[in-house]
């Protein structure tokens, strides 16, 4: 196979984090079945990174879901849903190099290819409000690339309109 984009990466770690959850085996097993067409080191790197960091963090990742879920219990939620969810969380709180936009629309655009057809707003109405409360509460740790789009709405002088400060 020929080198795989990112988004690839993410559906493998989705499939990798749903056998796991299916099938029970040790994610081990499943990574190493499930990642065996991945040949780029760097993309497996991701991939094991990506995976470890939602594995070590479950039970936050859960509990962010279920705060930003009004009206919605955790599991009422679509396994694969909540997959996507964790995905697109855990880049935003642990992968400092990755833009915010870049994890968000790549988990919407995942959502509409692999769930129900109102997954993609779902998905982004909850990525939407953890990402709001994490600049909120200056919890946003991006650098590099993942500093594009985040300087903070400022309130213009002259107009009273809320304007971004960065120019796209």
């Amino acid at each position: 196979m020929s080198q795989l984009k990112r988004r690839d990466i993410r559906i493998k770690v989705m499939q990798v984090l749903y056998a796991h959850k299916i099938s029970k085996d040790p994610i081990e097993k499943v990574k190493t079945d499930q990642l065996s067409e991945i040949k780029e080191a760097e993309n497996v790197e991701f991939a094991n990174l990506l995976i470890d960091v939602i594995l070590r963090n479950e039970e936050l990742l859960d509990e962010i879901i279920t705060s930003k879920a009004v009206n919605w219990e955790l599991e009422r939620i679509s396994i694969i849903d909540k997959l996507i969810l964790k995905i697109g969380i855990a880049e935003l709180m642990y992968f400092p190099e990755i833009p915010p936009k870049v994890s968000i629309n790549e988990a919407i655009d995942i959502a509409k290819d692999f769930c129900t057809r109102n997954s993609g707003k779902f998905v982004n109405g909850i990525l939407d409000a953890v990402h709001e409360e994490l600049r909120k509460d200056d919890k946003l740790n991006k650098t590099g690339r993942g500093l594009l789009n985040l300087k903070k709405k400022e309130k213009s002088p002259v107009s009273n309109k809320e304007e971004s400060s960065d120019k796209e």
